[in-house]
């Protein structure tokens, strides 16, 4: 299965979080719905072809868990992030993002806005 590895190399305390990535129409539009829990360095990764406003946008529609958001430039640096609670969030990022990243609550606080991240891809057996 393919992995990426995203490292804070902003706040160096920050553990790495191990995600999983959503490629395709069904994969993004399903996210982590229905799930009940994802591990605290876990969730998924969401890949634009461009950085975009539109297309970053989220959902918690049909969500059972809340969940941590951080949407990153094509340079990596993050340009927003929220906490979306299950159920009444509907949002998207104040400038365009190429990545989204969908994680654990307890993991809000490791990222900021300017913060720089490394993205690298794994394969994981």
């Amino acid at each position: 299965m393919q992995y990426f590895i995203v490292n804070n190399k902003t706040n160096k305390n920050a553990i790495p979080l191990t995600l999983g990535v959503c490629d395709t129409f069904l994969s993004r539009l399903c996210g982590l719905m229905f799930k009940k829990s994802i591990p605290e360095n876990g969730g998924l990764l969401f890949i634009n072809p461009a950085e975009d406003r539109i297309n970053s946008a989220i959902h918690m529609f049909f969500m059972r868990i809340d969940l941590a958001i951080v949407w990153a430039d094509s340079n990596g640096v993050v340009v927003d992030k929220i906490l979306a609670k299950q159920w009444k969030t509907l949002a998207s990022p104040q400038k365009g993002a190429k990545y989204i990243i969908e994680t654990h609550i307890d993991r809000f606080d490791d990222y900021n806005c300017g913060d720089l991240l490394e993205i690298a891809h794994e394969t994981i057996k």
